[in-house]
This record gives structure tokens, C-alpha cells and sequence, in this order.
């Protein structure tokens, strides 16, 4: 994968996939969903020895932004997101964090735009606006290394829940067979939750979205 290195931490009551995308040439590195403990991730991210450059969250519910605010304010960095999301990220009922007893009303630092290109940590992604789990659920494609962060957009044959607050299972499905279908076959899709798939493999087997 060039000079991206992709580690997996599997946080939280259910099983969320934080991801730590190190640049090997720059040792530089973007956090993605940070769901919970930030002095766990702060200790693999020193076993890196690589300086995070960003949080990046797919969506606003409380298993995917749980260490945010600790990791920002621990290496003073931006808390990024899709500009849909921020009602979402802002509201304790509709991010879920007040059904867990710990209600929270994050503010993120930075807002993408669809499809919006991106440089941070000596990468150039896309934001990929995704909505359908949530408003302003995203995806990040990395196109030189030809990977998708898939938040709780696109899962291992099958999608995520549609039932929670600004949630359509018409739209998530008309957001992965526009926009991330139209990628190439062989990207390597690391979703919010559960094992790694690839978009061709999606695009055949997948029940909720085959073309």
C-alpha cells in the first residue's frame, strides 16, 4: 500500500474499528474514529513514534467519537468531519452519547465538503458525503493507495442501521451505489465495524446494494 500503514484498534461496547493511517516517508499520522479510551490510542500512537496530524470522523454517533476531544486536546490537533454531520456531532440525542450516560455535544474544528480533496499528514484523500446511517455520514478515499475508510456507511456484505436519528435506507443505499461503487474493483474498503472487504466483492455479493 505505498507508503500508507494502517493499523486497527477494536474499541468500545460494540466492536468499533479506530484506525491509525501512518505516511511512512513523512511520519505523520490521521486518527479515524477515535471511539473510546485516548490513553490507550495515545499509547499506540506512541509506539509508533509518528506525530498525528488529525482525528478524521465518518459520523457523529458516540462509539465512533468517544477519545476525540481527549486526542485533540492531547496533541492539539483538528477534529475533522462532513459539514452535514454537524448536528449530528452537536446533539446528545441524535449522536447517541446520551443513551450511554455520558451525553456529549461535540464541536468539530474543520468541516469537508462532498468530494472535497484533502492534503494532511502528506496525503491527499477525498471526503466522500455518504448519508444514509446518518446525514452527513463519509467515506475517505485515499486514490494513490486505492483505500476507502467506510465509517457505517458500507460493511463486509452488508450496510449499517438506518434506524437511529437522520437515518434512510434509501439513501445509504443510492449513496454506496453512486459513490463508492463507482470506484475502482480493487479498493480496499476498512469499514467502522468488522473485517476488511473490497468494492467488487461488494458490488457482487452485498444483499442490500448489488449492482
Amino acid at each position: 500500500m505505498g507508503e500508507l500503514q494502517i493499523q486497527t484498534l477494536l474499541l468500545g461496547m460494540v466492536g468499533t474499528n479506530c484506525y491509525l493511517a501512518l505516511n511512512q516517508r513523512t511520519k505523520e499520522m490521521l486518527i479515524l474514529d477515535p471511539a473510546e479510551d485516548g490513553a490507550g490510542i495515545q499509547r499506540k500512537i506512541a509506539e509508533t513514534g509518528a506525530a498525528p496530524a488529525a482525528v478524521l470522523l465518518t459520523h457523529g454517533h458516540f462509539d465512533h467519537i468517544g477519545a476525540a476531544e481527549y486526542l485533540r486536546d492531547t496533541y492539539r490537533i483538528p477534529v475533522c468531519a462532513m459539514e452535514a454531520e454537524k448536528e449530528v456531532l452537536e446533539d446528545p440525542a441524535k449522536n447517541l452519547t446520551g443513551m450511554t450516560g455520558h451525553a456529549l455535544s461535540l464541536k468539530a474544528d474543520r468541516f469537508f465538503k462532498d468530494g472535497e480533496e484533502i492534503s494532511l499528514a502528506g496525503f491527499t484523500l477525498r471526503a466522500i458525503h455518504t448519508p444514509g446511517h446518518t446525514a452527513g455520514g463519509c467515506c475517505y478515499y485515499f486514490p494513490e493507495e486505492d483505500v476507502l475508510f467506510s465509517g457505517d456507511t458500507l460493511f463486509e456484505e452488508s450496510v449499517g442501521r438506518t434506524d437511529f436519528p437522520t437515518g434512510s435506507m434509501g439513501t445509504l443505499v443510492r449513496s454506496i451505489q453512486k459513490k463508492l461503487f463507482v470506484l475502482p474493483d480493487e479498493t480496499r474498503v476498512y469499514p467502522g465495524h468488522g473485517g476488511e472487504t473490497q468494492i467488487g466483492w461488494e458490488k457482487r455479493y452485498n444483499p442490500f446494494c448489488r449492482v
